[in-house]
């Protein structure tokens, strides 16, 4: 569906994407991950045919920007992490504004605002939506042509955690009724996890890393994580348990943080030796290691800086 090979864009000395090429099948829900500075704006603008290539192409449905643009702006929808309607408009106004552009019936009003749940705010002024209605308006509108190819730029950043579910019930929704292909930058490990087929590590302008999240962690960053904190300082030789990769403490050595094997097997080990040495616990969790754990073995970086 999206074909990008050896794409190069500079800004004057930076290199904001260097030589890189990438492939979106469809019906592909595509994660593009990174920290600030990385080159996700600048290749998705590029997608999006706002800014072009100044070495290769991006081939969208057999199709180029320069080319045939009137067609990819009807095979593409948009949502970006902010979008402003005008405020003294209803939600119903807004939508049909937006569906004469494309002069579809409307009964596509009525059919995006049962998408995005918005029935009982039809008649409400877009100044008296919440933040999550905002933004499910926001995604109803980048839905209103019915495009193959979704774009969403960190589309629930600001959301509380029941307005971000509701966003991904949506686009679940899309995916399995519609077929829609999904390209996603977010900052949010979960979003990904939740959402995607494929996760996209992008560094420096070029992919560090691709894959499903279980195949990056087998790859590039092995283990699970027990993470505890004692009452008193922890004056025993954890370490030297079997299956522990790594420790780190804090200054105190009241707070450990240890990449293990298999959490099972080191577990019972390290509860016996703090009870033989009378350390109680204050605090115990125990996880699989998640994407910012991954990018941080990667780069030495969390993906929010």
């Amino acid at each position: 569906m999206i074909e990008i090979t050896g794409v190069t864009k500079s800004f004057k000395s930076l290199i904001a994407v260097n030589d890189l090429s990438l492939e979106i099948r469809k019906g592909e829900y595509v994660a593009l991950l990174g920290p600030n500075g990385a080159g996700k704006t600048t290749l998705v603008e590029m997608i999006e045919g706002l800014q072009f290539p100044d070495k290769g192409q991006i081939i969208i449905d057999g199709k180029s920007w320069k080319k045939h643009s009137s067609f990819l702006r009807r095979k593409i929808g948009i949502s970006l992490q902010e979008t402003k309607f005008m405020d003294k408009v209803t939600v119903e106004e807004t939508i049909d504004l937006f569906a004469s552009f494309y002069k579809l019936p409307s009964t596509r009003i009525q059919e995006i605002l049962d998408l995005v749940n918005l029935n009982e705010k039809r008649k409400s002024f877009v100044s008296k939506l919440s933040g999550g209605q905002r933004q499910r308006l926001a995604l109803g509108i980048a839905l209103i042509n019915n495009p193959a190819i979704l774009i969403l730029d960190e589309p629930t950043t600001g959301l509380d955690p029941n307005a971000r579910r509701e966003i991904w019930k949506i686009l679940q929704k899309l995916k399995k009724e519609h077929g829609t292909t999904l390209l996603l930058t977010t900052h949010y490990m979960e979003e990904a996890e939740e959402l995607c087929d494929r996760i996209i590590i992008m560094f420096e302008g070029k992919i560090m890393a691709e894959g499903t999240l279980e195949s990056l962690l087998k790859l590039y960053s092995k283990g699970e994580i027990i993470e505890f904190k004692t009452e008193k300082p922890i004056e025993v030789p954890v370490e030297q348990l079997k299956g522990v990769i790594n420790i780190k403490q804090n200054s105190s050595q009241t707070e450990v943080s240890m990449e293990v094997e298999n959490i099972t097997e080191v577990l019972p080990s390290l509860i016996n030796l703090l009870k033989m040495r009378e350390i109680p616990l204050l605090d115990l969790e125990c996880r699989r290691k998640t994407l910012d754990d991954l990018f941080v073995a990667m780069t030495g970086r969390r993906l929010n800086e």
